[in-house]
């Protein structure tokens, strides 16, 4: 057993290690994305493909947890034929990327008798990496030909001699060139420097030592972890959340999770899942799993170092041919989304494990806005990336974030500086703000998102947008109600243009100068009741231009006189807006899907008090965890008197919701427009 003071200084170390080449990236990179918007991530493998250290809180789970497939990617490929000075690049999603944006640079090192040791990696995102609009990633992609160039597993440094015919291919095929060949490089200095660190500690402190070190703390996490687990209650628990797809119309996608608890296990079965889809909402087969550990980690065992030993007691299982696990050629720009998804529907299982211990929902992906064009000093092609944050959700005793990065993510910048931008593209930034009443109401109102304004002052410009929740919004927990959907869109001569017919999927819209790009970021779901919220933090909402005076009434039932709430206006409003709530008797119809929660057969009482016909969605107000959404499917004729306002959902809904079969049920109409059933 290695010594306890010997195991902290060494697994300190490594983590110094990871932040180190952070600084370097940040200090070396050449694209705006990188040394501003902080989008990549760095670990330490080692020769099993196992995760050693990362940063806890700076590198993004969506970028790391990934690299265990690129790297087996590469021992599948070459075998025993990797040798000192060998390095690797991969961005391919089948075999384990992410999207083709984000690159892997894989760095083996070797110790003294010869094993592949602990090595560095990086995965950055590059701004652009070919494909059919300005930074590859568009909401029209129906193929990954159209998203830029797949880099399967290559060997692009051969004993320490440059591949430079197939780095020559792979930069010609980019917008860019001189960014990305400055990236790379930026990313090959850092990896150099990581090397140097380890073999300095291989130096003082022997390979066998560190070996033995990794080892232990593999399974101390190993052991918290199942620890956790223990602790909660056994069984099944099966949740859906859903995304917005589609290349000509938007149509619902589900990712289903079954969340079985066994001992000190967890299984995450996705089958029921919806099949891949023509568009980019389409992820390979590492970033389901990403997703689910993402959230059972944070969850379970928050405040411990993330290495594999952590991962060894989950089992994710994703059906072949479906969002979480496509066939080629499927495109897969929108993976930040799917993971998102999947996240929300373990997170909506896990809940009931957990007996409602949940946070409301997120904002839902990437928010990938990209605005590209010729640049009118340099006539290269100008590639500006945002990804603006949002509110997170409220929680059991506190309110969301406004316009932070969620604790799903890293601690990647919210919004690149102004300064930044201004300097680098040919826009002016004329407005940034919090996004009032786009927290979703609740006992704790969920983060507020964020407003900004982009004025276009060039010729030949373009806008891509690759965003979820742009129709369904951030959903609200136990009795919370929703934050605002994410939009994109322009004002031209003080008029407002939809760039897309469908919200979210924008590609290469041409924007003309003097146009006003505005990004407008979800909020997150609320937490609990909005009538329960103390009537003097609406009141300072409103004060701090949170929320407007005429939400604080209507949703929270606050009435205001001279900024101050009015109690005796206030008690009678709640009483009559809890008064006129709708209720439906839930039961279960037995010819809907049993496989799905995502059809409902309404009462037509119900249907019109909820103002709703077949295709809308509904939801399904779940007071101790997340609501239930579901697509009205048909409309049922009144049975009597006092039968009128019921809803027939399958079995498995009842189960989501956690009532009984004839329970009586809150319900609201979403009102999504553009997505139906």
């Amino acid at each position: 057993m290695i010594d306890p003071i010997t195991l902290e200084v060494l697994r300190e170390a490594l983590v110094s290690i990871v932040r180190e080449m952070r600084v370097t990236l940040v200090r070396t990179a050449y694209s705006s994305i990188l040394y501003e918007g902080e989008d990549f991530s760095c670990v330490l493998m080692d020769g099993r493909a196992q995760i050693v250290a990362m940063s806890k809180g700076q590198d993004h789970p969506l970028h790391i947890v990934p690299v265990g497939w690129s790297m087996r990617a590469v021992r599948e490929k070459f075998g025993d034929d990797i040798h000192p000075g060998d390095i690797f690049l991969h961005n391919e999603p089948y075999t384990g990327g992410t999207h083709l944006n984000d690159v892997a640079m894989i760095y083996p090192l070797f110790s003294p008798d010869g094993g592949m040791f602990v090595f560095p990696v990086v995965r950055a995102h590059w701004g652009d990496v070919g494909g059919m609009s300005p930074g590859s990633l568009s909401g029209r992609a129906t193929e990954i030909f159209q998203e830029g160039v797949r880099i399967p597993p290559i060997r692009i440094v051969d004993r320490g001699r440059p591949n430079d015919a197939a780095l020559d291919l792979i930069f010609s095929n980019m917008r860019g060139p001189r960014e990305r060949r400055g990236d790379f490089q930026a990313m090959l200095g850092t990896c150099r420097k990581a090397a140097e660190r380890i073999e300095e500690l291989v130096g003082r402190y022997g390979s066998a030592t560190i070996r033995d070190a990794v080892a232990e703390l593999m399974d101390r996490a190993e052991g918290r972890m199942r620890h956790a687990i223990r602790g909660l209650r056994a069984g099944d628990y099966v949740y859906e959340a859903h995304l917005e797809a589609g290349t000509e119309r938007l149509e619902p996608l589900t990712v289903r999770a079954k969340v079985t608890v066994a001992g000190d296990t967890i299984t995450v079965d996705l089958a029921g899942t919806s099949p891949q889809t023509l568009g980019p909402t389409n992820v390979g087969p590492a970033m389901a799993p990403t997703g689910a550990f993402t959230i059972i980690k944070s969850f379970l065992d928050p405040g411990a170092d993330v290495n594999s030993g952590a991962f060894r007691p989950l089992t994710v299982i994703t059906p072949p041919g479906t969002i979480v696990n496509a066939n080629p050629p499927a495109p897969c720009g929108g993976m930040v989304e799917v993971k998102y998804c999947v996240e929300s529907a373990v997170m909506g299982a896990l809940a009931q494990a957990l007996d409602g211990k949940i946070a409301g929902d997120l904002k839902g992906g990437g928010n990938h806005c990209y605005v590209g064009g010729p640049h009118p000093r340099t006539g290269e092609t100008f590639i500006f990336y945002e990804y603006p944050a949002g509110g997170t959700g409220g929680f059991d005793g506190g309110d969301g974030s406004n316009t932070v990065r969620a604790w799903t993510e890293s601690d990647m910048t919210t919004l690149q500086p102004i300064e930044a931008v201004e300097q680098l593209y040919p826009v002016r930034i004329e407005r940034t703000a919090l996004r009032e009443d786009s927290g979703g109401p609740g006992r704790w109102r969920g983060g507020l998102g964020l407003t900004r304004e982009v004025r276009i002052q060039t010729t030949g410009a373009q806008l891509s947008v690759l965003a979820e929740k742009a129709v369904l919004p951030p959903f609200g927990v136990c009795g919370g109600r929703a934050g605002a959907t994410n939009r994109f869109w322009v004002r031209r001569h003080g008029e407002r243009v939809q760039p897309s017919s469908l919200p979210g999927k924008v590609s290469a819209f041409p924007l003309e100068p003097g146009d006003v790009l505005l990004m407008e970021s979800s909020g997150g779901g609320g937490f609990g009741d909005p009538l329960e919220r103390d009537p003097a933090r609406v009141a300072a909402d409103v004060g701090e231009g949170y929320v407007t005076a005429g939400t604080a009434e209507t949703l929270y039932g606050v009435v205001l006189r001279k900024g101050e709430p009015d109690t005796a206006a206030t008690a009678a409003r709640r009483a009559w807006l809890r008064a006129t709530r709708m209720h439906v008797r839930v039961v279960a119809g037995a010819e809907l899907d049993g496989q799905s929660g995502r059809g409902v057969r309404l009462g037509a009482e119900a249907a019109t008090r909820l103002g709703v016909s077949p295709g809308a969605v509904i939801e399904f107000v779940n007071p101790h965890g997340a609501p239930l959404r579901a697509w009205v499917a048909s409309l049922a004729a009144a049975s009597g008197a006092g039968h009128s306002l019921v809803a027939e959902l399958a079995p498995v809904a009842l189960r989501m919701l956690g009532v009984a079969d004839g329970s009586e049920v809150e319900v609201r109409a979403l009102h999504t427009g553009v997505l139906t059933a």
